[in-house]
């Protein structure tokens, strides 16, 4: 079977060519016109000397150029590899370097920061620049216009054999240090995140055609929110467009856009990253006057929706089922939640495991699956072969247990009587308060179930008494005012006395990465340069 991106797209063009495939703004492509401009832009690739094995830089923010440049990729049995478009000098020099980029695709309004990288990234050679309607100049390094690239090749599809084996690199975000390439098989990330397994049973899908046949009786129009830069996004993209189903995008992340899309071309599955979008889409939607009708599914993907912004969601749209599938770049797909208008959504972040996750004690043993027992999530089966060029960081995650393979990237979760799992977080950010392990993520959706809380960050500072106390730093609501004391009263209803923040700074807007992730350095910079709105037990 050929279970890799560019072949199990390619079945999809033929089975579906004339639907439309991809929507961005007022652009719009089909199946064959999508498949026929990625076509033209590998060859273009081919001609400047990529190959397989290449690595090609995508930086861009969502756009049907972007999705074409990782589909000429795979074509060419190279790999794309995603460059976050909010990295500064430092760590796009890092970035191009460590990846061992050889060409380029970005968009003019990156022209700049791209001339002042490429003195510094010897291996980089071809430039091809998406005109984004900004003026940034790139005659002087080269670059060739996206456009004029495609033009002059042929839209045909005639490339060499492609394999399972061929490889796809996926880079963090980098929120705890430089950024890192995890380096996946095709057949594996399809297996892990791309609909080659179905996440609620745990079967596999039998062939390479079976989803692009599923696409001929029907499909779901489907929108990720997040940026393409992130795991979530483009498997998003890729898992809807393997089942000939069409994708909107919206360039920038803009909770009105969204729902002005998800309007107009009657979106029926939703993408998102956890509150950090979900909040705006609630209040946006609640501001403007949106037929949301259309919507069946609602689904948070790498960071969990807290259980306050759970129950708006099913408020407001009563007929979709929301869902949270957890994961990590290291990982892929370790479990799914899910909750409906009449369901019980009370509990904490839980979760029903796949099939092939477990927990392990910090040891590398496994945990014995009963109520109460916490571990390190870990996950088997088909998983990443590692980091790109770092082999030392690669044995980290890694653990063998009686010659089976377990990629364990670092958060904790506690197995539960109904055989759930509740999720408590990544263990460095674990906080220690005299003895007492406190998971930042249960003590987030506590503050954040008040109503006066918009986003919140929970972080451990340094206590003589206790080593570590536990602090926050949280963003109100528009228009509310501060009362410490109500939330202080309000969080102590929800968690433990010891879990309760004891100092709290307000911001005006909590620092995230661009598809929502949680950036706690960013929290504990914060604390340090500011006063505390307060520093007594809250």
């Amino acid at each position: 079977m050929a279970l890799n991106i560019a072949d199990l797209l390619e079945h999809a063009v033929d089975a579906v060519p004339e639907r439309v495939a991809v929507v961005c703004g007022d652009r719009q492509v089909t199946f064959a016109e999508l498949e026929a401009r990625a076509n033209r832009l590998a060859h273009h690739l081919a001609a400047h000397g990529v190959g397989r094995g290449s690595h090609i830089g995508v930086y861009s923010r969502n756009s049907i150029e972007a999705l074409e440049a990782m589909i000429a990729a795979y074509k060419l049995r190279a790999i794309a590899v995603n460059v976050n478009y909010r990295y500064v000098h430092g760590e796009l020099v890092y970035l191009f370097n460590d990846a061992d980029l050889v060409a380029l695709v970005h968009e003019r309004g990156y022209a700049d920061k791209v001339r002042a990288v490429l003195p510094e990234a010897p291996k980089l050679k071809h430039v091809v620049v998406v005109d984004d309607g900004s003026d940034g100049d790139f005659a002087s390094y080269g670059g060739v216009d996206y456009e004029a690239a495609l033009a002059d090749q042929s839209p045909e599809r005639d490339f060499d054999e492609r394999s399972n084996d061929d490889l796809y690199i996926l880079y963090t975000g980098g929120t705890t240090g430089y950024p890192k390439g995890v380096l996946w098989r095709h057949e594996d990330i399809w297996r892990a995140l791309g609909g080659g397994i179905n996440f609620v049973t745990g079967e596999y899908v039998p062939d390479e055609w079976t989803l692009a046949e599923q696409g001929k009786s029907g499909s779901l129009t489907r929108l990720p929110a997040a940026p393409l830069i992130h795991g979530a996004a483009q498997w998003a993209a890729f898992g809807a467009l393997f089942t000939g189903s069409p994708v909107v995008f919206v360039p920038r992340f803009d909770a009105h856009e969204i729902w002005k899309a998800v309007q107009e071309h009657k979106v029926q599955v939703l993408t998102i990253v956890g509150d950090a979008m979900a909040r705006p889409l609630i209040e946006a939607f609640r501001e403007g006057d949106y037929d949301a009708s259309s919507v069946v599914a609602v689904s948070s993907h790498a960071a969990l929706f807290s259980q306050s912004v759970k129950q708006e969601f099913v408020e407001l749209v009563p007929n979709a089922v929301i869902t949270d599938a957890i994961g990590s770049s290291e990982s892929g797909f370790t479990g799914i939640g899910m909750v409906a208008k009449g369901s019980d959504h009370s509990a904490g972040p839980r979760v029903n495991f796949g099939k092939d996750a477990i927990l392990l004690d910090d040891d590398g043993h496994l945990v014995d699956q009963k109520p109460g027992a916490i571990g390190l999530i870990g996950r088997r089966g088909h998983v990443p072969l590692g980091y790109y060029g770092d082999p030392e960081k690669s044995k980290k995650i890694f653990v063998d247990i009686d010659g089976v393979r377990y990629v364990v990237p670092g958060d904790y979760a506690r197995y539960e009587e109904d055989g759930t799992v509740t999720l408590l977080g990544r263990g460095s950010q674990c906080v220690n308060t005299g003895g007492e392990k406190v998971y930042p993520e249960e003590v987030e959706g506590a503050l954040k179930s008040h109503p006066d809380v918009f986003d919140a960050l929970v972080i451990g500072v340094p206590d003589e008494r206790l080593g570590q106390r536990v602090a926050a730093v949280v963003q109100l609501r528009e228009g509310a005012e501060p009362d410490l004391a109500a939330l202080e009263e309000h969080v102590r209803g929800e968690i433990a006395g010891y879990k309760v923040p004891r100092t709290v700074w307000l911001a005006e807007e909590i620092g995230r990465s661009p598809s929502g992730k949680p950036d706690y350095p960013w929290a504990q910079r914060y604390a340090a340069d500011h006063e505390p709105a307060t520093a007594q037990p809250v």
